[in-house]
């Protein structure tokens, strides 16, 4: 059922490709659908793209070692969901394609490179661990199918085919396609976890059976982790503001969030498309949360937290249930990292390739480049992926290293005329290296110690570094010249 269930999803996604194939024919409808998305469309896309392996796998997987405490993560997303409602009317306004335009348009072709190079980066990281889930699950089918022995492949190799499929499916219809794809996927998604939610938490035995299980956690200590789990959670205001902040600062400067809002048909499409994500998101991620919570009590002791809500759909649900899961873990997969390709692609063509190397390629040129690009991000992702088994932390690191490095110079370019190319330079190039230096450094412990925080307490890269970057931009500016707008960017 499972494979059957997986196999007829996999296979529609991609005829739904080939059909979109045909229409994609210059720059503009690969990566913006030729600015025609609806509104059903367009809120579809953002739900789908925003809940990723980040909120399924990460979100998850907290939620699993502190309880309903997790309740309180998306409150990042929520208020930055709020700022970019009015964000996204004076991003279209300046009718680009990308936010690189408009950082190079107020503080110089530096800025635009500084940009390219920070979200790359920081997409990469997040398409990674797509893949690694992506993987994980293809490889739970088959294992709980018996089948693993005689495929006879390698973890790395269910990582890979993903990577193919998923870089396959993006190159061939761009946004037009996964804009469609992303509101079925969106709605299979939430179909699997409002179904599964209840049988999953009549499977705990309700809260007393969810309330007995975190109890037992802690007082047998299994791990380190769940020394100091109670039902309410082990949060600080550190804790809080390291979690949090991450995602406030990704969303309101996504770059993959306001390509969608680009493509929207209308202001009034764009702005109500906004509004309406903003429930959507904390409701698909609150019952992520809760069926993970509930997993606790259904199964115990997991070596992996974050596949809590896979083992479910492979164990604890009926056959048919447990396919539509398992196929809406993979929709939310899918819809994330082929957004965040085509985002990708769509910055170091757009920012790179044309600006500098070709500013008078042809149409054909600008897609035929686009569709190479999306294939060797895929397979530079591929070998990002086995750097790190984490979801939570790795993804709030990517999160950070974008939040850090380009959401405070895109909100200077948009609202503040003083801000300055010196000004905002700076304070990119030092976040971004500050976020670095703190992650690898392990200076987050080092502070805590300092300051004398509570046990287990320490203070996240992105606290440093969104300090230095706002101080920095706004310091440098004051002593330095703006400089004009020049209208040099491509248009």
């Amino acid at each position: 059922m499972i494979l059957l269930v997986v196999a007829v999803y996999l296979c529609g996604l991609l005829l739904l490709g080939l059909s979109k194939a045909s229409g994609v024919d210059s720059q503009e409808s690969f990566s913006l659908a030729k600015r025609g998305l609806g509104p059903f469309v367009l809120v579809g896309t953002l739900v789908a793209t925003w809940t990723g392996t980040g909120s399924i796998f990460g979100l998850a997987e907290e939620a699993y070692g502190v309880g309903f405490a997790a309740l309180i993560l998306p409150l990042g997303t929520a208020v930055g969901l709020v700022v970019l409602a009015v964000l996204c009317r004076k991003v279209r306004a300046k009718g680009r394609y990308t936010l690189q335009d408009i950082l190079e348009e107020r503080f110089g072709p530096v800025a635009r490179i500084l940009g390219t190079l920070t979200l790359v980066i920081a997409y990469l990281v997040i398409i990674s661990y797509q893949l690694r889930a992506g993987g994980a699950v293809a490889g739970r089918i088959f294992e709980s199918q018996d089948m693993l022995a005689a495929g006879g492949m390698a973890p790395w190799a269910f990582v890979a085919v993903v990577a193919l499929f998923i870089a396959t499916y993006t190159a061939l219809a761009g946004m037009a396609g996964v804009s469609v794809t992303d509101t079925v996927n969106g709605i299979l998604m939430i179909f699997g976890l409002l179904i599964a939610l209840p049988i999953i938490w009549s499977a705990a035995g309700g809260m007393e059976g969810i309330e007995a299980a975190f109890a037992g956690a802690a007082a047998s200590s299994e791990s380190a982790s769940f020394e100091d789990v109670t039902l309410v959670g082990p949060y600080t205001a550190i804790h809080l503001i390291s979690y949090i902040l991450p995602l406030f600062l990704l969303v309101i400067g996504d770059a993959n969030l306001h390509q969608r809002f680009l493509s929207a048909r209308s202001d009034s499409v764009a702005r109500r498309g906004a509004l309406l994500l903003i429930p959507a998101v904390l409701i698909v991620d609150a019952v992520i949360i809760l069926v993970a919570v509930a997993g606790r009590a259904v199964v115990p002791s997991l070596e992996n937290p974050g596949h809590v809500v896979m083992e479910l759909a492979l164990g604890a649900l009926p056959s048919l249930l447990g396919a539509i899961l398992i196929a809406s873990i993979l929709a939310v997969i899918i819809s994330t990292a082929d957004s965040y390709l085509l985002a990708s692609a769509t910055s170091l063509v757009r920012d790179v390739y044309q600006r500098f190397f070709k500013k008078d390629a042809s149409e054909q040129q600008l897609l035929t480049t686009s569709r190479v690009a999306v294939f060797v991000l895929a397979g530079l992702a591929f070998l990002l992926s086995f750097t790190s088994q984490e979801f939570f932390d790795v993804a709030l690191f990517a999160y950070t290293i974008y939040g850090v490095g380009i959401t405070p110079a895109l909100l200077a370019a948009l609202f503040w005329k003083r801000a300055t190319p010196a000004g905002a330079i700076t304070g990119m190039v030092s976040a971004v290296t500050l976020a670095v230096i703190w992650k690898i450094g392990e200076l987050g412990r080092w502070s805590a110690e300092v300051l004398d925080l509570p046990a287990g307490a320490e203070i996240d890269a992105v606290v440093p570094s969104i300090l230095v970057a706002v101080v920095l931009l706004v310091v440098v500016s004051l002593v330095t010249t703006p400089r004009p707008v020049t209208g040099e960017t491509l248009r």
